[in-house]
């Protein structure tokens, strides 16, 4: 690892219910189809350029971890498991896998990145968001929940016949890409349960931005490492593809900020049917996103900012005007559920 880590985050009961390649892909044929065909066209999409470079990993390995990790987000924060979150889960891979690698093989081309690069965001995808309960436990910026993640990454990348020795630039560049997807790594308040769908619009932003002052202070003399510097550029793409939602059609956007704000709820063990979920709705809506969409998120990337700028700046003002639609229709709403209910009234509105 880049990192020393102080604390290992061992193989929990999901793990070891997806020990290898052949489980996922036998459990995806059965319960997500989907899936499959989407590589079989993305494989298809870079046919030419497998044929033609040497660059890549193995394709089959490279597809196994994909489809590993997809099972296991589903099995544990997904709709196959019995600890549904309503944004982690299995679709927020599909949303990063499809249609935003899409949107930037568009915008960049294939032959902008090597093959392994383009393997890397995909894993990225499909495994940035693997853990989501784990204890705040602090290091080098870096939350517990991304960095169980890299752990549980590496053991699958092993389980799919990569190693650190002959693939070393695949466990840095995935470790660097998952560590910069940290959105806040401050303790919560005590007594509080740390919820990571608070910290979207309660953080400074995604951490692949400081990740350069990071390795400035805990790993000495990384710019001469080629290798470390070429995974920062992909963690800031990859930060990029995790924050696209405020590139989506706007119905998507509003969809996507939905599903975190009852994702937020179920993690404060609060009902949106209640009182006490009115006012935090309604902050979360309103503030939150505002704040979130004009001064927390930026892109990182050049290749970010080709991919999904102009769609997020005509995003602009039907947020603006969402957001004021909420203020003044609910100064003070009775439940969750009501503030959901205007809030989607609204969204399709300036959708239309």
């Amino acid at each position: 690892m880049i990192f020393r880590y102080p604390t290992q985050y061992p193989a929990d009961d999901v793990e070891r219910r997806v020990p290898d390649a052949a489980t996922a892909r036998a459990l995806v044929r059965e319960r997500n189809p989907p899936l499959l065909e989407l590589l079989d066209r993305r494989r298809g999409r870079f046919a030419a350029a497998i044929a033609r470079r040497t660059d890549h990993p193995p394709i089959v390995g490279a597809e196994d971890a994909v489809v590993m990790a997809f099972c296991r987000l589903a099995f544990r924060h997904g709709t196959w498991g019995t600890d549904f979150h309503a944004y982690h889960n299995e679709g927020h891979i599909f949303e990063i896998l499809g249609p935003r690698l899409e949107r930037l093989i568009d915008a960049i081309g294939i032959d902008s990145l090597c093959l392994r690069d383009w393997f890397l965001l995909a894993l990225f995808a499909a495994a940035h968001d693997l853990r989501q309960r784990e204890t705040p436990q602090f290091a080098a910026g870096i939350g517990s929940n991304e960095r169980a993640s890299i752990e549980e990454t590496f053991r699958i990348l092993l389980a799919c016949g990569f190693t650190p020795e002959r693939n070393a630039e695949v466990f840095i560049g995935i470790e660097l890409m998952i560590a910069g997807s940290t959105f806040d790594a401050r303790p919560p308040l005590p007594a509080l349960e740390f919820n990571s769908a608070e910290l979207v619009v309660e953080s400074g932003g995604a951490l692949a931005q400081k990740l350069d002052a990071k390795l400035d202070k805990h790993v000495p003399g990384w710019r001469a490492d080629g290798r470390i510097v070429h995974a920062l550029d992909l963690a800031l793409i990859a930060a990029d593809l995790d924050t696209a939602n405020v590139a989506e059609a706007f119905p998507l956007f509003m969809a996507s900020a939905e599903r975190l704000c009852l994702e937020r709820e179920m993690r404060s063990h609060r009902d949106p049917a209640s009182a006490a979920s009115a006012l935090p709705m309604l902050d979360f809506l309103s503030t939150g996103q505002e704040r979130y969409f004009f001064d927390l998120h930026r892109f990182s990337s050049a290749q970010g900012r080709a991919a999904f700028a102009a769609a997020k700046q005509a995003n602009t003002q039907p947020m603006r005007d969402l957001v004021r639609g909420l203020r003044t229709r609910l100064p003070a709403p009775h439940t969750g559920t009501e503030v959901l209910a205007a809030f989607r009234s609204l969204a399709a509105t300036r959708a239309a």
